[in-house]
């Protein structure tokens, strides 16, 4: 048989019902006996005073007959004992009686009342009773009948028990176990691919909360999914498009009746634009994976900040310069973080980097860093083109681009700002942004002096 957990539980609760209906009877007879034998001692010598008192009333010449009718009425043996010790079992059925010492005989023949002990395996009392004036000791004893139909009394009940029991038991077992056989069934639907599950449940114990768990788990791994189908399809695209331009113009080039040679330098800008764009795509995807792997090397070192933002501003000099933009610079001096310098550069460069792309010619970048006990502020404000309010929410996200074709004409790939959040989170800082369409935006960074503060 399989040993299901079903099964299992089924067993476990008979075994236990069992055991414990088994010990409650031991236990229960075992603190009760003495009583039980009193109680029986009692009716017996009751019994026996009656039988006395009816003989005496009667006096019937057939003594023996007598005690042979009061048997068959009162179904306890009887064994009668005379002075000299002489012995007459009187019983319904063969029964076994029980062993009576001389001690008790000759103590009931003086006159006393005699009570079995609590140790015998049957339970007895002996009354002195007068023949003709000739005294006699009768023993009587507990019927066997009584005890029989007591005994089967108790067996029936624990039978009973047990099946009412065993009957209750398949009904929990089964509201136990059906719904971790309904979560069995949908981690085989996650395991093939299946993400759409969810498990309707109204338990508040154990077992809910772990469905609840399951179809939190099931939730994020569809998310989880999605976002990996929208990688894969976003990376595919922004690979297949620059791929497609350079075998494009390369067959071209190869083909010299379709390509005028004073064409050839044009089409060869556009081959090694388009390979620029393929080389910063893979130089992204490389850094996201290192960041998400979290064994990127993260080296903190104490530096001058206001100073390291002002040598990327001149390093993008070229850029800002070609479009006439004017850059304006409010930096606290002296601002001393600890953070990884090499990082944080990337953040700059790729922020500065965006305010430049997306500002017209002769517009202005505002660029602010102040600091207070605890943490940095770090802001920079553009008067470009903006972002409509249905997009703030998603810039942060890899490969999202509020115009696609603007921004592949601009050579964006939708990762710089993705990886400026990514940067930040390791850092416990955190990044927003602000804009208007027309307008501008500001996207402002707050890191902490040093780790673990902010």
């Amino acid at each position: 048989m399989i040993k299901t957990l079903y099964v299992r539980v089924i067993w476990t609760f008979l075994a236990v019902i069992i055991f414990s209906l088994l010990s409650a009877f031991f236990i229960g007879l075992s603190l009760f006996k003495k009583e039980i034998n009193r109680i029986g001692q009692n009716d017996m010598i009751a019994v026996g005073e009656e039988i006395i008192r009816l003989y005496e009333q009667t006096r019937p010449e057939d003594w023996k007959g007598f005690i042979q009718s009061m048997v068959n009425v009162s179904a306890h043996p009887i064994h009668m004992y005379d002075a000299s010790g002489h012995a007459t079992f009187y019983d319904l059925n063969q029964s076994r009686m029980a062993p009576i010492t001389p001690e008790a005989v000759q103590q009931v023949l003086q006159g006393q009342v005699y009570r079995s002990p609590a140790d015998v395996d049957q339970t007895f009392v002996g009354l002195p009773f007068a023949f003709d004036g000739r005294p006699h000791a009768m023993f009587m004893q507990y019927s066997p009948q009584n005890e029989n139909i007591l005994n089967r009394m108790m067996l029936i009940v624990l039978l009973l028990g047990l099946l009412i029991g065993s009957v209750c038991i398949l009904a929990a077992a089964r509201y136990l176990v059906k719904p971790l056989q309904v979560l069995t069934q949908a981690t085989k639907r996650l395991a093939k691919g299946d993400f759409n599950v969810e498990i309707k449940t109204k338990r508040a114990d154990e077992v809910g909360a772990l469905t609840q768990s399951f179809n939190e788990m099931a939730s994020e791994l569809k998310q989880l999914e999605q976002m990996r189908q929208d990688f894969v399809s976003n990376v595919s695209h922004e690979i297949q498009t620059p791929l497609t331009s350079i075998s494009g113009f390369a067959l071209a080039m190869k083909n010299n009746k379709l390509v005028a040679e004073d064409d050839r330098d044009y089409y060869l800008d556009i081959i090694l634009t388009e390979s620029e764009r393929l080389s910063r795509l893979s130089d992204h995807l490389l850094k996201l994976a290192s960041l998400d792997s979290e064994q990127h090397p993260f080296e903190p070192v104490t530096y001058s900040l206001d100073e390291q933002i002002r040598q990327v501003v001149v390093t993008c000099e070229p850029q800002w310069s070609a479009k006439g933009i004017r850059i304006e610079l409010e930096l606290e001096d002296a601002v001393m973080i600890t953070a990884d310098r090499d990082l944080l550069s990337q953040v700059w460069m790729n922020l500065l980097g965006n305010s430049i792309k997306f500002t017209p010619e002769g517009g202005l970048i505002d660029i602010r860093l102040i600091h207070s006990a605890a943490e940095i502020c770090f802001t920079i404000t553009d008067s470009g083109i903006g972002i409509a309010p249905e997009h703030l929410h998603h810039v942060f996200e890899r490969f999202y681009k509020t115009d696609r074709s603007r921004n592949r004409k601009l050579g964006g790939n939708g990762l710089g700002l993705a990886i400026v959040k990514k940067i930040i989170t390791l850092h416990q800082g955190r990044v927003a942004i602000k804009s208007e369409v027309g307008q501008g935006t500001t996207v402002s960074v707050h890191l902490p002096l040093r780790p673990g503060q902010g």
